[in-house]
C-alpha cells in the first residue's frame, strides 16, 4: 500500500511540473515587461522636459525679446517643472539674442550607496 500511495505522489507532482513552468514563465515575461516599460517612461519623460525646456526658451524669446539667462528663470516664470533629483539641466546663455546650449541628462541611479547617504 505504502508503494501505491508513493507513486501517488510521483504522479501529483509530475502533472504539477507544466502548470508550474507556465506560471514561472509568466511572472519572467511581466517582470521583463515591466522593466522594458520603465525604460520606455524614462526616455518619454527625458524627451518631454527636453522639448519643454527648448519651448519655454523660445516662448521667453518671443515674449520679452530675449532668452532667459538660466533654467531657474524658466522655472519661475514659465512654469517648466524640474526634477533636480532625476535630470541634470545644462543651459549655457552666450547672449540674451542667441539660442541657449541647452542639454538634458537623467542622473544614473546609484541604487542607495554611501555617497547617496551623506548628500
Amino acid at each position: 500500500m505504502r508503494h501505491h500511495r508513493w507513486h501517488r505522489s510521483n504522479e501529483y507532482l509530475k502533472s504539477m511540473i507544466l502548470p508550474l513552468v507556465v506560471f514561472l514563465g509568466f511572472i519572467c515575461f511581466l517582470a521583463f515587461g515591466l522593466a522594458g516599460l520603465r525604460d520606455t517612461a524614462s526616455k518619454e519623460g527625458l524627451e518631454t522636459l527636453k522639448t519643454s525646456v527648448m519651448r519655454g526658451a523660445i516662448q521667453c524669446y518671443a515674449i520679452e525679446g530675449m532668452y532667459p539667462p538660466g533654467i531657474a528663470y524658466l522655472e519661475d516664470h514659465y512654469g517648466i517643472i524640474v526634477d533636480h533629483n532625476k535630470y541634470i539641466v545644462h543651459y549655457d546663455a552666450f547672449a540674451s539674442n542667441i539660442l541657449p546650449d541647452i542639454m538634458i541628462l537623467e542622473k544614473l541611479d546609484t541604487g542607495g550607496g554611501l555617497d547617496d547617504q551623506r548628500q
